[in-house]
């Protein structure tokens, strides 16, 4: 274990130009994280072990466990043999909701839906967002693009990290996490939003990933009025922006973007 968090640093053997030389390197943590809610435990994924504080309160947020942070009254989060626990103490109302409808996610890095027991239980039919639209505008998507790299410090030394950043109406980067999976880092963002009071509204996330259905859908979840990536979206991603009324751009670079929900608010 380093002294960098999310990261280990391990001797690798370097092949170059035909030579080969014996390094240090640093390497991406993945570990299972349990999440414990009044006792029971509800989900288990692998994460990046940081910020897993974060990273409970936003999942509890996204997945429609709590509506609202102040139905979470505790959280905390302890290293075990082998992964991480976080334990949540929430509302008795939201706790008996959620067992009425318990599923039990194996999660797997990139996977936002595993475990899921029916189709049925996808919720692709999300309600609009009431926040004000956002339009997005190559100025404010160029200077999110400029800003994130910077930022992404867990990747600049593994490679292996996705990003998740909050960006004010300007496209300001204010805030950036990472995670092996880039649902991890939505909902450690979330949660960063909810335990600092900041309201979802009141600006847009970018994110160093293509845009995937789970994606959209949590930020639909959350109000966030834009989700930007890098990479590219999927036709259930545009779907669902398109339904919950987030705009939705990709393909997110200094000098443009692509709108995929320009029919809809963005034109």
């Amino acid at each position: 274990m380093s002294e960098q968090a999310g990261a280990a640093r391990l001797e690798v053997r370097r092949h170059r130009d035909g030579a080969a030389q014996s390094a240090m390197d640093w390497v991406a943590e993945e570990v299972p994280v349990a999440l414990v809610f009044n006792g029971i435990s509800h989900a288990v994924m692998m994460a990046t072990p940081c910020d897993l504080e974060q990273l409970a309160v936003g999942f509890a947020l996204s997945e429609g466990i709590v509506s609202r942070r102040a139905e979470i009254f505790d959280v905390e989060a302890e290293r075990v043999c082998g992964g991480a626990e976080v334990r949540l103490d929430i509302a008795q109302p939201a706790f008996l909701a959620m067992k009425e409808r318990r599923r039990s996610l194996a999660g797997r890095t990139g996977c936002g839906v595993c475990g899921i027991e029916s189709l049925g239980l996808l919720d692709l039919s999300p309600d609009r967002i009431t926040a004000r639209p956002l339009v997005a505008d190559a100025a404010t998507i160029a200077r999110a693009a400029s800003e994130l790299p910077a930022r992404q410090r867990l990747n600049q030394l593994t490679g292996c990290a996705h990003a998740a950043a909050w960006c004010g109406l300007d496209g300001e980067v204010k805030a950036v996490f990472e995670d092996v999976g880039r649902h991890n880092a939505l909902d450690k963002l979330i949660g960063h939003l909810a335990l600092q009071d900041l309201s979802p509204s009141d600006g847009f996330v970018f994110m160093s990933s293509r845009a995937s259905y789970e994606l959209v859908r949590k930020a639909a979840r959350m109000n966030i009025p834009m989700l930007a990536t890098i990479s590219a979206p999927t036709a259930l991603a545009v779907d669902i922006a398109r339904q919950a009324g987030v705009a939705l751009a990709s393909f997110c670079r200094q000098n443009g973007f692509v709108e995929y929900t320009a029919n809809d608010k963005l034109a």
